[in-house]
């Protein structure tokens, strides 16, 4: 007998369920969440006919292996992997069908840090707040994928409306370029730790997570000592801990904090950000 669902073969370093995430309830402390590439998450979506609301998995670095328990197409974008069948190899970025009972491998990323699983009909794990994303700093949404955990899918969508035949993905440069606002609390800080943040050569840490892209390098000299009350926290805000390495915040960043923010990066910037793997440089420029 065979239903709408999959078992999680091999979890992975860390596999998670994601949508567009859960915006309008920062005031209750709650982080958006979602996708951290929402457009490799999207065509993902497109290829095996979802709308782009719907839910996929998001792996990390050393993808994951499932055994849908019905036939289910599916499709594999984001960050470049081997993927496969029963082992036999298929397609990534393109629609595979994929039987009943057989193996979906997804390799390790060659590439990039975050691979998205798109299954026909989206993975319909129970939404909360609107969402079925898992907030890995708020515990909402989903656990993270465990071996032997088992996972409902949706109903499949109407044939033929997949958007696409291959899904194109921009790729991550040897160069990860943030374009930052100063502010709002870039008088913290000294006029030559502004300098740095603009011309310093900064790395990823492999500290880094779904909260923050934390990096190496030079440190961002303070202008006041202390500490801020605690304040709002935005998408891409660029706070400055106590050792001075600034750490972007990325889709499950706290809603308030106490360190100084020195500047915010455009979100257009950060999916990019988010396939950064360690070691990767990156660096700031200054915008108005």
């Amino acid at each position: 007998m065979t239903d709408r669902a999959f078992v999680v073969v091999r979890a992975g370093a860390l596999t998670t369920v994601q949508d567009r995430g859960r915006s309008g309830h920062a005031h209750m402390g709650v982080p958006r969440s979602g996708a951290l590439d929402p457009d490799a998450a999207a065509l993902a979506n497109r290829l095996v006919g979802n709308g782009v609301e719907a839910a996929v998995l998001e792996t990390t670095l050393a993808g994951c292996a499932v055994r849908p328990r019905c036939a289910v197409t599916v499709a594999v974008g984001g960050a470049p992997c081997r993927v496969s069948v029963d082992g036999r190899p298929v397609a990534w970025g393109a629609a595979v069908r994929v039987e009943a009972g057989a193996v979906l491998e997804v390799g390790g990323a060659e590439r990039g840090v975050r691979s998205y699983v798109a299954f026909a009909g989206g993975v319909a794990a129970g939404p909360v707040l609107g969402s079925r994303s898992t907030d890995l700093l708020s515990g909402l949404g989903p656990a993270p994928l465990a071996d032997g955990m088992v996972l409902p899918l949706g109903a499949a969508p109407p044939p033929g409306t997949a958007r696409y035949e291959v899904a194109p993905w921009r790729g991550v440069p040897e160069e990860v370029v943030l374009r930052v606002r100063l502010g709002p609390r870039d008088d913290w800080f000294t006029a030559g730790a502004l300098r740095t943040l603009g011309t310093g050569a900064y790395r990823v840490s492999s500290a880094s997570n779904r909260v923050g892209l934390r990096l190496e390098g030079p440190p961002l000299e303070r202008a006041r000592a202390g500490e801020l009350p605690s304040e709002g926290m935005v998408l891409g805000a660029v706070q400055v801990p106590p050792d001075g390495r600034p750490v972007v915040f990325l889709a499950d960043h706290p809603t308030t904090g106490g360190y100084p923010v020195v500047g915010v990066v455009r979100e257009a910037d950060l999916a990019v950000a988010a396939q950064a793997a360690p070691g990767t440089r990156v660096r700031f420029v200054r915008v108005g």
